[in-house]
């Protein structure tokens, strides 16, 4: 069962977040909170699996809310879900450890699948949205400071994080390099760790300033 938290400062939309995923067997609403500080600390009470933050709320925004929750609660995966899809506020939110950012136009069959996907610790952006922001955030000298980083990895590894960096899913990756899931996964938990990553949007956008294609 995948345990969900809600944070919006908007007492309908977390109502209507609730209602929607209620229709899933396996996700359970264990918490509905209207502020970042109050979303940090229901991780910490809940056991939360996925936290969905809006950016923008009294009390604490999603952004700041995101980053505590990746460095004290790092079994929680956090998505962003918010009216506010401007370049920058995804870029942001992913430095911050979110695997996900979401609009709150979002249809209800793509909002759970997309609950579902982070739970697994993998990423609810298109593969163009992560290639948009490298692009327009790169700093000009973070390309060798970024390969530097990637020589900590296996020639295993970077294969697999280079399927990774296309946004690709553990079974995807499976299929392409001719490996178990499971190995596949045990792949990306080690290049997380060796890479210092919050999660894999993070690695896909240091392979992506170091060039790796």
């Amino acid at each position: 069962m995948i345990r969900l938290l809600i944070a919006d400062d908007e007492a309908l939309m977390r109502a209507g977040i609730s209602m929607i995923v209620e229709h899933a067997p396996d996700i359970e609403v264990v918490a509905e909170v209207a502020d970042g500080r109050a979303a940090v600390a229901g991780c910490r009470e809940h056991r939360v699996d996925v936290a969905l933050l809006d950016i923008r709320m009294p009390g604490g925004d999603g952004l700041t809310a995101a980053a505590d929750i990746a460095r004290h609660h790092p079994a929680t995966n956090v998505v962003v879900l918010t009216t506010f899809g401007e370049d920058r506020y995804v870029a942001e939110a992913l430095r911050a450890g979110a695997v996900g950012f979401l609009l709150k136009d979002t249809g209800p069959a793509d909002l759970i699948q997309a609950i579902r996907v982070a739970a697994r610790g993998e990423s609810v952006l298109a593969p163009t949205i992560v290639r948009r922001l490298v692009d327009r955030f790169l700093v000009p000298d973070s390309a060798e400071s970024a390969r530097k980083r990637l020589e900590r990895l296996s020639p295993a590894e970077r294969d697999v994080l280079r399927e990774v960096a296309t946004g690709a899913s553990n079974a995807e990756i499976a299929a392409a390099l001719y490996m178990a899931s499971g190995t596949v996964k045990a792949h990306i938990s080690r290049i997380l760790t060796k890479l210092d990553c919050a999660n894999r949007v993070q690695a896909a956008i240091l392979a992506h300033e170091a060039g790796l294609h």
